[in-house]
C-alpha cells in the first residue's frame, strides 16, 4: 500500500467516523494485523475506546479478524474496502436511477449503518419518505419491501455472514467457546429474502414532548405485559450492500456506451439486453457473460425495438466480427452462442481497447503534439526517434524534447536492441514504446497522491475540509437560523416574523454562503470524477492481470 493510499484512507476514516476510529484504523493500516493488546499500546487510547472503534470498523466491513493457532484474535484493516467509501455517492445515485427514491434510501441506510435487518431498513426508509410527503400521505411498508426484494433479486444487496446454527455434540458443548465466532453463509442463501409480511406505514417526527410521552406509555405497557419488546421476525438476519455487483453494473454501462459510440444505438441495445439476461448468473470478475443463443436474445429484446430475427443476426455478426471484440461467438450449430466480453482492457493483447481509451493516459498538460506521438507509439508499438519525427511530422528538436519529457514521466519507455554483445551505442537500436499497464498504474497512483500539480482525491478532500473549517462560524449560524425558521413555520408564525429571522444573516454573509456552496459543489463533483477515473484504471489493471 502506497503512502498516498494510506493518507487517503486516514482522511476517509476521520471524515466519516471521527478521530478515534481513524487512529485505530491508521494503526492497522501501517502495521498490518495486530491483536487488541498491541493496538491499545500503539494508539495510546483506552481499551474500551479501541474496542468500540473496532466494533464500528467491523460493522462497516472495513476490518476483518482471524483467530490465530495460539488462541489470540488479530485484526486487519481492509484498505481496498476503505477506499470504496469515496464511491458511496455513486452507489446511491445508481440505486436511485434503477429503483427510485426507495432504492436510493435503502442503499444509503445500509451504507450509513454498515448492515441492517430488513425490517429495520424498511421502517427507516418508510419514515424518511413519509417526512417528505404532503400532510395526510404516508409511505406503505409494502412498497419499500418490494424495492428491497428487487435489490436482493438483482444482487445489489446481500445477506451478511452469520454464526452457523449446527447442532453441537456433547463434547463440543462442554469445550470452551472460541475466542471469536466463525461467520459463514451458503451461496444459495446469500440473496434469499425472508418472508416477513411487513404491514404498516411510515411515521412523521413529532416534537420532543410528544416523543417523551409516547416513550413513557410504551415503557408502561411493556411493564404491564411483564416482559421486553418482542424481537422482530428477521432478528439476526442482516443485509449489506454488494459493492462488487455495483462495479459490475458500472462496467456494463461503460461497455454499452462504448458500443453505442462505435456503432449505433441498436447495437448497444442488443448488448444491453445480453448483459441484462446474464447479470445475475455472471460473476462480477468474469471475463465474459454466460453463452446465449440468438433466439434467446431475440425473445428478450425490449418491446420498443421492432427488429426482425434476421436483422438481429446481422447485428450479432457485426459485433462478433468487430476488431474490438465486444461480442464473442462460439459454435455454429443452431446459429451459435454469443457472449459479451466484459473486460476493460485490450482485446487479446491488441492496443485497441473497447472501454479503456489508451490515448487518454496522456495528461492534457502535455499538449496535442505529445498526444500525437503517444497515439503513434500505441499504434506502431516500437519506433526509433527518427521514425517518430517522420511519422508524426514534427521537427527533430521538438520531437526529441517531447519524447524525453514523456520518458521522464514514465509514460513511454526506451528499449535497447544491441547488434553486438558489447552494447556499443553506435551499434544499438533505441526504440520508444508505451507500456500501457505501467502507465495506468502510474496514473492510478497520481489519482491517490496529493500534489499541487494534480487534483487527486486526498487533495480535494483536504481542500473541502479547509473550506468548511474557515467558514465554521458562518455555517453554524446558518444552521441555527434554519432550525429557528423550521420551528416557527411548524407553529404557524406570521410572514413578518419569518422575515425578521431571515434578516439575522446579512447580505455579505449570504453571498459568502453562496460562494462556499458553489466551491464545495465543485469539489464534490471533482471527487466523483477522480473516483470514476480510479475505477476505470483499476478495472483495466485488474483485467490485464487476469487475462492470459
Amino acid at each position: 500500500m502506497t503512502q498516498a493510499e494510506l493518507r487517503l484512507c486516514s482522511l476517509l476514516l476521520q471524515e466519516h467516523f471521527g478521530e478515534i476510529v481513524e487512529k485505530v484504523g491508521n494503526s492497522l493500516l501501517r502495521t498490518g494485523p495486530r491483536p487488541l493488546r498491541l493496538l491499545v499500546g500503539d494508539t495510546g487510547l483506552l481499551p474500551d475506546q479501541v474496542k468500540k472503534a473496532l466494533c464500528v470498523l467491523l460493522q462497516h466491513d472495513l476490518v476483518r479478524y482471524e483467530v490465530q493457532p495460539r488462541g489470540s484474535v488479530e485484526y486487519e484493516a481492509r484498505s481496498e474496502r476503505i477506499l470504496r467509501i469515496l464511491r458511496y455517492p455513486r452507489y446511491i445515485y445508481t440505486a436511485k436511477t434503477l429503483y427510485g427514491d426507495p432504492g436510493e434510501l435503502l442503499v444509503e441506510e445500509l451504507l450509513l449503518h454498515g448492515h441492517l435487518s430488513m425490517s429495520c431498513a424498511v421502517a427507516r426508509v418508510a419514515d424518511r419518505l413519509t417526512e417528505t410527503m404532503e400532510d395526510g400521505k404516508t409511505m406503505d411498508y409494502a412498497e419499500v419491501s418490494g424495492t428491497f426484494v428487487r435489490l436482493a433479486d438483482t444482487h445489489f444487496i446481500r445477506r451478511c455472514p452469520m454464526v452457523p446454527e449446527n447442532p453441537r455434540s456433547a463434547e463440543a458443548a462442554a469445550a470452551p467457546p472460541p475466542p471469536a465466532p466463525a461467520l459463514a453463509i451458503a451461496e444459495r442463501d446469500m440473496y434469499v429474502v425472508p418472508r416477513l409480511g411487513l404491514a404498516g406505514k411510515g411515521k412523521r417526527r413529532r416534537s420532543c414532548d410528544e416523543e417523551e410521552e409516547d416513550g413513557q406509555r410504551k415503557a408502561k405497557r411493556q411493564k404491564q405485559e411483564g416482559g421486553g419488546s418482542e424481537p422482530p421476525p428477521d432478528d439476526g438476519i442482516y443485509w449489506q450492500v454488494n459493492l462488487e455487483r455495483f462495479h459490475q453494473h458500472f462496467r456494463d454501462q461503460a461497455l454499452v456506451s462504448a458500443v453505442s459510440s462505435r456503432m449505433d444505438q441498436t447495437s448497444s441495445e442488443v448488448v444491453r439486453t445480453m448483459l441484462r439476461m446474464s447479470e445475475v448468473t455472471t460473476a462480477s470478475g468474469a471475463s465474459h457473460t454466460q453463452p446465449l443463443s440468438s433466439n434467446e436474445i431475440f425473445r428478450a429484446l425490449p418491446a420498443g425495438y421492432n427488429i426482425g430475427k434476421q436483422v438481429l443476426d446481422q447485428y450479432l455478426a457485426l459485433l462478433a466480427d468487430d476488431p474490438l471484440e465486444f461480442v464473442g461467438k462460439s459454435g455454429d450449430s443452431g446459429g451459435g452462442t454469443y457472449t459479451v466480453r466484459g473486460h476493460l482492457g485490450a482485446s487479446r493483447g491488441s492496443s485497441r481497447a473497447p472501454l479503456f481509451p489508451h490515448s487518454r493516459l496522456l495528461p492534457p498538460r502535455f499538449g496535442s503534439r505529445c498526444a500525437r506521438i503517444f497515439r503513434l507509439l500505441l499504434r506502431k508499438k516500437h519506433l526509433e526517434q527518427k521514425q517518430v519525427e517522420d511519422f508524426a511530422m514534427i521537427p527533430a528538436k521538438e520531437a526529441k524534447d517531447m519524447l524525453y519529457r514523456m520518458l521522464s514521466e514514465n509514460l513511454v519507455s526506451l528499449q535497447e536492441i544491441p547488434k553486438t554483445p558489447d552494447h556499443a551505442p553506435s551499434r544499438t537500436f533505441y526504440l520508444y514504446t508505451v507500456n500501457v499497464a505501467a502507465a495506468a498504474r502510474m496514473l492510478l497512483h497520481r489519482c491517490y497522491k496529493a500534489s499541487p500539480k494534480h487534483q487527486p482525491a486526498a487533495n480535494l478532500m483536504e481542500r473541502r475540509q479547509h473550506e468548511t473549517r474557515e467558514n465554521k462560524r458562518l455555517l453554524e449560524k446558518s444552521q441555527r437560523v434554519e432550525a429557528i425558521l423550521a420551528s416557527m413555520q411548524a407553529t404557524g408564525a406570521e410572514a413578518a416574523q419569518l422575515r425578521e429571522v431571515e434578516e439575522m444573516i446579512t447580505g455579505p454573509e449570504r453571498q459568502q454562503l453562496e460562494s462556499l456552496k458553489r466551491s464545495v459543489n465543485k469539489i464534490d463533483a471533482s471527487e466523483n470524477q477522480v473516483d470514476e477515473t480510479i475505477f476505470v484504471l483499476e478495472s483495466f489493471i485488474e483485467s490485464t492481470v487476469k487475462r492470459p
